[in-house]
């Protein structure tokens, strides 16, 4: 696995799909940085909001990591599914971790939100953006999910602040005696993302046709007893 790895990581690294990464990161670092440029009196609900729009943004450029538009080609060869998945993620985490960390930065520290919960709400996004590319080539083998997966996400992020119950609040700010329990929330959220991600990976069971039943049954083609 591990030489099949290394032989797909030069053509791996060349057909991820950089540039909408890029452009969602920078995207996420001028949200991020927009407490800073609102004046010498930032606010802490903003910078808050900020971080995680910032969040969302490199998010639904992470969701089009896993397409590929020869996957149709690949999908023969012996590298199973789950190392080409995988090389496609631990690429781009490293990028995601140096990409967070700038945009904490970027936060003023006095009104930056405590580092620990909202880079759990981070990863949580990012987490649900890969599972989501990956669930839908498990269940429809498509090319290119990116685009469907980042539309979901956007929708999701927009309405999930405003249909989630206030017991199971997962939105709350640092001041709020909820947000250690959100956070509980948000870390589950997490580990089952991971769960089904890793699950998307496996390869999909291939459905025995009546055809190729009656082949099994019958070498000769026929499925009934041999004529003389």
């Amino acid at each position: 696995m591990r030489t099949a790895a290394a032989t797909l990581l030069r053509p791996t690294v060349r057909t991820m799909p950089w540039r909408a990464v890029a452009a969602a990161g920078t995207l996420g670092l001028l949200l991020a940085a927009a407490p800073r440029l609102t004046g010498d009196d930032p606010d802490a609900r903003l910078a808050l909001n900020a971080l995680r729009a910032s969040a969302v943004a490199f998010a639904l450029g992470a969701a089009f990591v896993l397409d590929d538009p020869a996957r149709h080609t690949t999908a023969a060869v012996p590298t199973r599914r789950a190392v080409r998945h995988g090389l496609r993620v631990l690429l781009v985490v490293p990028v995601a971790a140096v990409w967070w960390t700038a945009a904490l930065l970027l936060v003023p520290g006095p009104v930056r939100p405590p580092a620990a919960g909202i880079t759990l709400e981070a990863a949580t996004a990012l987490a649900l953006a890969l599972t989501g590319a990956a669930l839908a080539i498990h269940r429809g083998d498509g090319a290119r999910p990116g685009q469907a997966v980042a539309g979901s996400l956007l929708v999701g992020s927009v309405l999930g602040p405003l249909l989630t119950p206030g017991s199971w609040a997962l939105f709350t700010t640092p001041d709020d005696a909820r947000w250690a329990a959100a956070h509980d929330r948000w870390a589950v959220l997490l580990c089952a993302a991971v769960v089904v991600g890793a699950a998307c990976a496996t390869e999909p069971r291939r459905r025995l046709t009546l055809r190729g039943f009656r082949g099994l049954r019958s070498p000769s083609g026929t499925s009934g007893p041999s004529r003389t």
